[in-house]
């Protein structure tokens, strides 16, 4: 419980004007949570545990996103 309990608090976290740093510790935190979220998935089938971990996945694909930066197109 403990565990969903800080991935939800980390959902309600403001995402806004973030250093490259804060980004970079942000998709790990997430990838983390996500990781530990699986193993507890896998023994319960709780269809909770796994909207917890597409909302963080979404998260962390945004800000992966805007840490890979846009192509260039020319």
């Amino acid at each position: 419980m403990e565990l969903i309990n800080r991935a939800l608090e980390f959902e309600k976290r403001k995402m806004r004007s973030l250093s490259t740093s804060d980004r970079v510790k942000i998709s790990r935190e997430a990838k983390a949570l996500i990781l530990d979220l699986n193993q507890i998935y896998k023994e319960r089938k709780d269809e909770n545990i796994m909207d917890i971990m597409k909302r963080l996945t979404a998260i962390k694909r945004k800000v992966e996103k805007r840490l890979k930066g846009a192509p260039l197109t020319v």
